[in-house]
């Protein structure tokens, strides 16, 4: 069966550009800014079916991936959820992991370039363990919806509590101090749960909504909260702290995994190098910046910009990373745009 969510029979869907990260998925279906309204007031639902779904079961599931990835695993409780990541030796992000801890297996829901990668690790790593690893990929689909609850029917992920405003309680702490620090006021709200339904039931369940909305509507509402996507804001010298991601991502009291010394040490001893940035741009120029063009402050480059979009009240928007010194409500240049920008990260 193909995973290609535009061969479905959905009214108005319209193909996304190849600049676009996410494909195979409808990227808006007519009104991408009415989309983004509906979706903040908890309406509609957005076909994800382009990630990856990786299933892990047996015995020893939670100690497995509790001893490869930075969330406390182990302490989960049937009907869980959080993020996770897997990280470097020295502690930059490979990719990021949305987990639900279900009765009898844990769902990883996962960027579909990341999925071979990801597989390929996990099962290299097996050795005694009593676990199964399965792609489930072309079984199950992802679907956005705006409602921070746990579904009846289906497998639920669910945002971390900070991207919709609540402080960080349970990551545990460190000589380093409250994890909330990195990013004490996001600048937005991004809420709502990554559910999984079997594959073949997508285009029926799809139907049954009232309204639906595009990947341009969700990743505009996610931009201006401030909340980064690892596969498109960071890049492979990004460290969590830099993108808020320690607490939302990183427990603070394990250790023995990839990368956990790189993380205790910036967290305990320093401050991160960079720090994740909303930048307001200009919208004269009727049009984004280029992934990963560089960030430019009087001549000199500070950083690199992510993920875009346009957003129904703020226009158009983006994600970067700059140096951890560059001032807030500077003018910068991107892609020969102009903007301004406000600070999501605190690098302290």
């Amino acid at each position: 069966m193909t995973t290609n969510s535009l061969t479905l029979n959905l009214t108005g869907q319209v193909r996304p550009p190849e600049s676009v990260v996410d494909q195979d998925v409808a990227w808006h279906y007519g009104d991408p800014l009415r989309e983004q309204k509906n979706l903040i007031q908890g309406l509609g639902a957005v076909d994800i079916s382009n990630r990856g779904v990786i299933k892990i079961s047996g015995n020893d599931r939670k100690t497995f991936l509790h001893s490869l990835t930075s969330q406390h695993i182990e302490r989960m409780k049937a009907g869980e959820s959080c993020s996770t990541l897997l990280l470097t030796p020295n502690g930059h992000i490979e990719h990021e992991l949305h987990v639900i801890n279900s009765e009898n297996e844990i769902y990883l829901i996962v960027e579909k370039s990341s999925l071979i990668l990801i597989l390929e690790f996990f099962k290299k790593m097996v050795f005694m363990s009593q676990v199964k690893i399965t792609d489930q990929t072309s079984n199950l689909a992802a679907i956005f919806e705006p409602i921070r609850e746990n579904h009846n029917d289906f497998p639920t992920w669910l945002t971390p509590i900070n991207y919709a405003g609540e402080p960080i309680s349970d990551a545990g702490q460190s000589a380093g101090g409250d994890p909330n620090r990195y990013a004490p006021t996001r600048p937005g709200i991004y809420k709502g749960r990554e559910i999984l339904i079997n594959r073949n039931e997508l285009e029926g369940y799809l139907q049954k909504k009232e309204t639906l909305a595009g990947t341009w509507a969700l990743e505009a509402i996610r931009i201006a909260a401030g909340v980064a996507r690892v596969v498109v804001d960071a890049d492979h010298k990004t460290i969590p702290h830099e993108i808020g991601l320690i607490g939302n991502a990183v427990h603070l009291e394990k250790g023995c995994y990839r990368g956990q010394e790189t993380v205790a040490r910036v967290h305990n001893l320093g401050k991160p190098p960079r720090k994740l940035v909303l930048i307001h741009l200009d919208g004269s120029p009727n049009r984004l910046p280029k992934t990963k063009s560089p960030i430019i402050v009087d001549g000199i480059e500070v950083g690199v910009i992510g993920s875009s979009a346009q957003h129904y009240e703020l226009g158009p928007i983006a994600l970067g990373i700059v140096k951890s010194k560059t001032e807030v409500l500077l003018n910068v240049a991107v892609d020969e745009i102009p903007g301004t920008i406000q600070e999501v990260v605190v690098a302290q």
